[in-house]
């Protein structure tokens, strides 16, 4: 109909509840664009906790972490009213399409991810990898293709396992009839990979730890300790280069952090040393966190409450997810249950 508002694109996205919650670089090059995306598209955000029982972690810290996870997404400015927040286990046809996908992946298919190959070696347990770390692309594909989602953020790390996720789409919709989306990557405005402090040639990773992450609940004095310690390069000059991949990495955080450009950073701090430079940008970190800080322990207080946000999510999300379904047991020839 003519003056009729054009159709929001549905975006999904989703956060591990691993424990020590979002770290800067989580928070810079993921977190903040799915708090704008509510302002433009039609966002679905769950905390997978199904994907964090790939490491093993224990029942109780699986459900406090979980909890933690949804208190951090509310208090960087995710908002249930403008998205769709739930806990990935809620939704249960996800799982169910997770079984489908895996029938139509090649065991080769499935063994030529990287993350597979990295996250095997970091593996514990006497008997290393499982085979749910093995299969985890296939459920993430299952995510994403269950809510018919058009597009997701994806950073390098994540762009092999999504185009996995389009073949997949693709070889149904070829083999059963057109029945999901094929989606887009979205790419993020451009902040740079945020590098750990401590070793500058790597993305900075919670499961690294250390003192080259900072958290978004380090206290201030840790943040100021982290930055005061990040590795800078040969030379006082303050400017992003190659040959200077600790500075170049301080500067992207602090333009990220500030809206300011590394141009009119380097020019600002021409002349000054690598001490007042970190000093300052610590502070610059402290004041965007501490607010965040305030509220995550708000939310926090009222476990209920964060609950009742991800069981009306869910309920959003499984009437989607459901009707999704419906259709893909319609397609592969499953007899429909009655009664």
């Amino acid at each position: 109909m003519a003056g009729m508002p054009a159709a929001r694109l549905r975006v999904l996205s989703g956060i591990q509840p691993t424990g020590g919650g979002s770290h800067l670089g989580n928070y810079l090059g993921a977190v903040r664009q799915w708090v704008a995306l509510q302002d433009t598209h039609d966002p679905y955000y769950c905390v997978v906790d199904l994907h964090a029982l790939t490491v093993g972690p224990e029942p109780d810290a699986v459900r406090r972490r979980t909890l933690e996870s949804v208190a951090e997404l509310l208090a960087v400015g995710v908002d249930p009213t403008r998205c769709t927040l739930f806990v990935q286990s809620h939704v249960t046809e996800t799982t169910e399409l997770a079984w489908v996908l895996s029938c139509l992946t090649g065991f080769g298919e499935a063994g030529r991810m990287t993350q597979f190959k990295d996250k095997s070696q970091r593996a514990g347990g006497a008997d290393g990898p499982t085979v749910g770390l093995f299969t985890y692309p296939i459920l993430q594909a299952a995510d994403i293709l269950v809510f018919r989602a058009d597009a997701v953020p994806v950073g390098e790390d994540q762009r092999q396992h999504l185009e996995l996720t389009r073949h997949l789409a693709q070889r149904f919709n070829t083999r059963f009839g057109p029945t999901f989306t094929v989606p887009e990557p979205h790419i993020p405005p451009d902040t740079g990979k945020v590098l750990d402090l401590a070793s500058p040639d790597r993305q900075m990773s919670k499961s690294v730890g250390g003192a080259g992450v900072v958290f978004l609940q380090d206290p201030p004095d840790v943040i100021r300790k982290k930055i005061r310690s990040s590795v800078t390069d040969t030379g006082r000059e303050i400017r992003a280069g190659e040959d200077k991949p600790g500075m170049t990495n301080l500067l992207r955080i602090y333009a990220a952090v500030t809206g300011r450009s590394i141009t009119e950073l380097e020019a600002g701090y021409a002349g000054r040393g690598y001490g007042e430079f970190k000093s300052e940008l610590a502070e610059q970190i402290v004041e965007l966190v501490l607010p965040m800080q305030a509220r995550y322990l708000e939310y926090l207080a009222d476990p209920g409450g964060l609950e009742a946000i991800v069981a009306e999510g869910a309920k959003r999300a499984r009437a989607v997810a459901s009707a999704t379904m419906e259709v893909v047991r319609d397609r592969i020839g499953l007899l429909p249950a009655r009664g």
